[in-house]
């Protein structure tokens, strides 16, 4: 399909259509906040107080760096674990929390503790029900948009509550490789991702909002201590109902190293920064 700048695409439609199942169905935890609530819980009782960052994050906190500045206050939306909000604290004034889980603030609070860090607040709120009391130098939130049905409302309260900068984000594509090798050479449905920034980007355009977009290159390194279970977490993102674990193998083969007692397996992915100054 070809898009000219005069065409109306309603890209908050598509945005809701991609947050539906691929029966097209809501999935429950989008609007159960208890399922959600015990979604986190399961996440965070594998997390420890030292070690709780993704490896990846370290890459994408080296470019939010040169963004901040020391007198900036920074309201950070949907934290999870902490892969920026510890960060943050060592680079700004002060930084407020604001995530829908009691059991992730609770998470926080416990590294907080142990980290003696002073300048942190944490607010138990979904973004999407939020009045922000005061604007913030910078407002920043990556990878928290999957539940926000309203996504329109939800930018928009970005917008209207940074003073100086508004930064979002997603870890992005492409999927792993052998995914499509297995959609090309044996057929399988794949359930390619649905949303991207790309969409956030085009929804902020049609709000009248140019965000410049900034690319990072990532890498992660998957680990498994079995051959089933290699196969079996690979095979996922399958939607067919009759999968052949020959055909995973095969798939899998070019990418997969056995290393120290294990597989390994690399994925390039990436990141994207959208930033924008509000008018104040």
């Amino acid at each position: 399909m070809i898009i000219n700048s005069h065409d109306t695409v309603d890209f908050v439609a598509i945005w809701q259509e991609s947050m539906r199942d691929w029966k097209g169905h809501l999935p429950e935890r989008m609007s159960n906040d208890t399922l959600e609530e015990n979604f986190w819980k399961k996440l965070i009782d594998k997390k420890s107080l030292h070690t709780f960052e993704d490896p990846y994050a370290k890459q994408i906190q080296a470019h939010l760096a040169p963004m901040l500045a020391k007198e900036d206050e920074v309201l950070e939306i949907g934290p999870g674990w902490g892969n920026y909000t510890f960060f943050l604290s060592n680079h700004v004034k002060r930084v407020t929390g604001v995530d829908s889980s009691q059991h992730i603030l609770d998470f926080l609070k416990e590294v907080q503790v142990e980290k003696e860090i002073h300048n942190l607040d944490l607010v138990h709120q979904k973004w999407e029900e939020y009045a922000v009391a005061h604007k913030y130098d910078v407002v920043f939130g990556i990878n928290c948009f999957y539940r926000m049905f309203d996504i329109k409302g939800a930018l928009l309260n970005i917008h209207h509550s940074a003073k100086r900068l508004a930064i979002i984000g997603m870890t992005s594509g492409p999927i792993q490789p052998h995914y499509v090798d297995l959609h090309q050479k044996y057929g399988y449905q794949i359930k390619w991702p649905r949303r991207d920034y790309i969409h956030l980007q085009n929804i902020l355009y049609d709000l009248g909002i140019y965000a410049e977009c900034k690319i990072i290159k990532l890498e992660r390194t998957y680990r498994f201590h079995t051959f089933d279970e290699l196969i079996q977490k690979n095979k996922q993102k399958i939607l067919d109902l009759s999968i052949q674990d020959q055909h995973i193998e095969q798939a899998l083969q070019p990418y997969i190293k056995f290393e120290n007692g294990a597989y390994t397996y690399k994925h390039d992915f990436h990141a994207a920064l959208l930033y924008w100054t509000p008018n104040v």
